[in-house]
C-alpha cells in the first residue's frame, strides 16, 4: 500500500519536471499551437472582410482588428486545445497506471 502512495506522489513531480525541460510525450503537442493559429486567421480575415464590406479600412483600425480579433481568438482556441489535450493525456495515463496496478 505504501508502494501505490509513493507512486503516486512520484507522478506529479515527474509531469513538472518534463514539462519543464521541454521534452515533448505526445505527438499532439502541437495541436494547440495550430488550432489557435487556425482561429487567429479565421479571426483576421472575417475582421479584414468586414472592414472592406463596410468601407472602413484605416491602418488603426486593421492593426486594431489584427491585434484584438485574432488575438482574442488565438489564445482563447489556444488555450482550450491545450487544456483538451492536456486532460486526455492524463485520462489516458491514469487508464494505463490503473491496469499496472491491477
Amino acid at each position: 500500500m505504501s508502494s501505490h502512495r509513493n507512486h503516486q506522489s512520484e507522478a506529479p513531480r515527474a509531469d513538472a519536471e518534463r514539462r519543464l525541460s521541454g521534452e515533448k510525450s505526445h505527438p499532439q503537442a502541437r495541436l494547440p499551437v495550430a488550432v489557435g493559429t487556425c482561429f487567429a486567421v479565421l479571426a483576421i480575415v472575417l475582421t479584414l472582410m468586414g472592414l472592406w464590406r463596410e468601407d472602413n479600412l484605416s491602418f488603426r483600425n486593421v492593426a486594431l482588428g489584427i491585434v484584438l480579433c485574432g488575438g482574442t481568438w488565438g489564445l482563447v482556441s489556444w488555450a482550450i486545445t491545450t487544456a483538451v489535450v492536456q486532460v486526455e493525456e492524463e485520462v489516458a495515463s491514469g487508464r494505463h497506471n490503473d491496469a499496472d496496478h491491477q
